[in-house]
C-alpha cells in the first residue's frame, strides 16, 4: 500500500504543471531572478537535503531539521522561504511570528506528519497521563502543541538521555526512529505507531545485491528505516550525521539508505567517493519523496514574487508549540 500511494503521489507531482505566475523567467534565468527577488525582499532561502539539486544550489542554508530550525531561529531576514515540507515551514513560523514564512507549494506535506492526526494523538496522550511527551519534529504544529519536548533525529538520543530515568516517556510519531532511540538510550518508550512511507519502501533484496556488487562500500542509513535494513547498516544517523560520517570514514564508497536528495551534497563534498542509493521495492522510484519534490525553482520564484503562499498560525497554538521547540534548542548540545 505504501508503494502504491507513493507511486500515485509521485506521478501526480510529475504530471501537475508548476503553479507559477505569468512572467516567470525562463529556466536559465531563474537563479538570477530569484537572487534579485531575495535581495528586494530581504529574504533567506532554507532548503532541506531532500530538495532537488537546483534548489539546493541556490539556497542560503542547507541542512537537516535541527540545523534549519537553528537557522530559522537566528535569521534577521524579513522573509523566510522554506524549501522543504509543511511541518518545516510551520516550525519556522512558530519561531518567527513576525516574519513572513513562505512554502513554495502548500501541498508539500509529509506522510509521517499525516500519520499522526492531532485528535487521535490527544486520545493517545490521555491514555498515558503520567508520560512526558517527546515528539519528533516531523509532526504538525497541533501535535507539537501537545508535546513537552521536540527532538530531531540528530539530537533524539541525547535529549532522551537527559531526562530523569524514572520518567515514563511517550515518543511520537515515528516508531522506527523510536525503536532506534530506545536501543541507543537504553530507555523504554511508549511509541505512536507512525512511519515515513519513503523510508519504509527500501528494498532489502536490492540492498543485499548492492552489498555484493560493492563489497568495499559501507552501508549508511537513516534511523527512520525499518529494523531489517538497519541491521545491515554499518552506520546509522541523521542526514547531517550521514554526511559527516562519509567525510570521516576511509571507505571509498557508500550505499545510502535515505532519500536520495542527500547524494547531491555528498557528491559535491566528496567527489572522489562513490555513493549508491538503494531503490524501492520492485525498482520503483518510491525512495524519492514526492512531497519534497513538489517545490521547484519556478514555484520558488513565484512565492518570492507574490509573497504567497504564506504560513499562518493561530497565536495560542503557536505559543503552545513554541515551548517544546525552545526546550529542544536549549537542551541540544
Amino acid at each position: 500500500m505504501h508503494q502504491l500511494r507513493l507511486r500515485l503521489v509521485f506521478a501526480a507531482s510529475q504530471a501537475t504543471p508548476p503553479r507559477v505566475q505569468e512572467g516567470c523567467p525562463a529556466p536559465a534565468e531563474l537563479p538570477a531572478a530569484i537572487a534579485e527577488l531575495k535581495r528586494q525582499r530581504n529574504a533567506v532561502i532554507l532548503a532541506h537535503y531532500y530538495q532537488e539539486p537546483a534548489i539546493q544550489d541556490i539556497a542560503d542554508f542547507i541542512g537537516d531539521s535541527l540545523e534549519l530550525s537553528r537557522k530559522a531561529a537566528a535569521t534577521e531576514a524579513d522573509v523566510i522561504v522554506f524549501c522543504g515540507v509543511h511541518f518545516m515551514a510551520e516550525t519556522a513560523k512558530i519561531l518567527n511570528p513576525g516574519k513572513t514564512v513562505l512554502l513554495p507549494d502548500l501541498d508539500a506535506g509529509c506522510s509521517l506528519a499525516d500519520a499522526c492526526p492531532a485528535d487521535a494523538f490527544a486520545a493517545f496522550r490521555a491514555a498515558h497521563p503520567d508520560h512526558l511527551v517527546v515528539s519528533y519534529i516531523n509532526c504538525s504544529a497541533a501535535v507539537k502543541a501537545q508535546s513537552d519536548l521536540i527532538c530531531t533525529s540528530s539530537n533524539a538520543v541525547d535529549l532522551i538521555k537527559q531526562l530523569p530515568p524514572e520518567q515514563p516517556i511517550l515518543f511520537a510519531p515515528d516508531q522506527n526512529l523510536g525503536r532506534w532511540v530506545q536501543r541507543q538510550s537504553g530507555r523504554d518508550l511508549s511509541l505512536w505507531p507512525g512511519s515515513c512511507q519513503v523510508h519504509e519502501t527500501f528494498s532489502e533484496q536490492a540492498l543485499l545485491q548492492l552489498k555484493l556488487d560493492h563489497p568495499n562500500a559501507e552501508v549508511i542509513a537513516h534511523p527512520e528505516c525499518q529494523q531489517n535494513l538497519l541491521d545491515l547498516a554499518d552506520f546509522i544517523g541523521s542526514t547531517s550525521s550521514l554526511l559527516r560520517h562519509a567525510a570521516e570514514s576511509p571507505a571509498p564508497a557508500f550505499i545510502v539508505l535515505t532519500e536520495p536528495g542527500i547524494l547531491h551534497q555528498m557528491q559535491r563534498a566528496l567527489p572522489d567517493k562513490a555513493f549508491h542509493p538503494v531503490p524501492g521495492a520492485d525498482g520503483c522510484s518510491c525512495n524519492t519523496c514526492p512531497y519534497m519534490r513538489l517545490n521547484t525553482l519556478e514555484k520558488l520564484w513565484s512565492c518570492l514574487n507574490s509573497l504567497a503562499p504564506a504560513i499562518e498560525l493561530d497565536e495560542e497554538l503557536r505559543l503552545r508549540a513554541l515551548a517544546p521547540i525552545e526546550r529542544m534548542l536549549a537542551m541540544s548540545r
